[in-house]
């Protein structure tokens, strides 16, 4: 199959993992981190870690959208589809996130609100079309990725005037991230990993492009690595850091060349302009509020925006007592450093939102039963 099989063959994978073996300084240490939770799956998964040399560690960041949305915002819209005209139509992950009060969008979907599961944003829209006397919220959520359906689905609505359709705007930025966690004082200051380079997200800079990283891969002097999915992908891109690291350099590269391009996908970033504008400051959970790091719509399609149509306030809500999620998210503590993991929170009973999304870092701790290795176990190489 092209571009999956080829990049998970065992021979490559063994001649990259002497390549990297090769490379790697023994008097430094390379702390990588995969700003994607794909990159971490792939890396649990395949095991790719188990073929690193001791001394170079993947730093798992914030890089699952479901995992960096604040509580407040899922107090948001389970107020939103307790109203007796809405209809909530969601992605499956949000479903199962805590809010405030051990509430989720399942639980109140099962107490009798109108919550509805969808794979795109037409099948939101096509809700709307069906149901003409209710109002219908889409929870949008994601990355650069997901961004351009949400605009698209808002202009479809406009032309169709879809008036009993709005969407409830939580699309977040990436480089704004990676920008927050080189400025965090627990990243720079109070003893916690430094981070050494980052593993640039795949789909996301399908769309962004790898433009967006120079700046900061200049500023803050890391190196960046677009890099794909597959385990291949993965050490290749390591092999990559590792390189300019040693070489006391900090550029942004791409691995991932089969689909990132340096300017991206011009047409979705102009249509996502021309819906959207950025937010002064959000909140991440995990990273607190972020300036510049949101999208919200546009005045012109504000009939289509639920936080003006709802008049949606800002709510402020805690954390699990004991979840280390914050902490997780931005790569100062693992999912094994966390005393409610594997215990309490478990993918059945989730404490947090690291558990419950399938990116999420501790789901891929769990399913992968990376944890239970007690450490890490060194592949053979030879």
């Amino acid at each position: 199959m092209k571009y999956v099989e080829e990049f998970r063959r065992q021979d490559l994978a063994r001649q990259l993992a002497r390549a990297i073996h090769g490379a790697v300084d023994p008097g430094r240490q390379y702390n990588l981190m995969e700003f994607c939770g794909g990159h971490t799956h792939a890396i649990f998964r395949y095991g790719v870690q188990d073929l690193m040399p001791s001394n170079v560690r993947f730093v798992h960041g914030p890089g699952c959208p479901v995992c960096v949305l604040p509580i407040g915002r899922i107090d948001n819209a389970i107020q939103l589809a307790q109203r007796p005209e809405v209809i909530l139509c969601t992605y499956g992950d949000l479903l199962r996130v805590p809010a405030s009060g051990r509430k989720s969008l399942m639980k109140i979907k099962a107490a009798g609100a109108d919550v509805r599961m969808v794979y795109s944003t037409q099948d939101a829209l096509k809700v709307a079309r069906e149901n003409p006397c209710r109002q219908v919220v889409f929870f949008a959520i994601g990355f650069e990725t997901t961004t351009p359906p949400t605009a698209v689905a808002i202009k479809q609505a406009q032309a169709q005037g879809l008036d009993n359709f709005s969407v409830f705007c939580n699309h977040v930025l990436t480089p704004a991230a990676i920008q927050n966690i080189l400025q965090s004082p627990d990243v720079r200051e109070m003893g916690a990993v430094s981070i050494d380079g980052f593993f640039g997200p795949s789909h996301v800079s399908s769309v962004i492009g790898s433009r967006p990283y120079e700046y900061f891969a200049e500023e803050f002097e890391r190196p960046v690595v677009i890099a794909g999915f597959e385990p291949l992908d993965v050490m290749q891109s390591a092999l990559m850091l590792i390189r300019q690291l040693n070489d006391g350099r900090h550029e942004v590269e791409n691995e991932y060349t089969r689909v990132v391009s340096r300017d991206g996908n011009v047409k979705a970033q102009a249509l996502v302009a021309d819906v959207m504008e950025l937010r002064r400051s959000f909140e991440w959970r995990g990273l607190g509020m972020v300036p510049y790091s949101a999208l919200q719509i546009k005045k012109p399609y504000a009939r289509f925006d639920a936080e003006r149509r709802f008049d949606i306030p800002v709510v402020a809500a805690s954390d699990v007592k004991g979840c280390e999620c914050p902490s997780i998210l931005r790569g100062v503590k693992r999912p094994t450093d966390c005393k409610l993991f594997g215990t309490v929170c478990t993918p059945d009973n989730p404490m947090g939102s690291c558990m419950v999304s399938s990116e999420g870092a501790c789901a891929a701790y769990w399913s992968y039963g990376r944890f239970r290795q007690g450490g890490q176990v060194q592949a053979s190489v030879a």
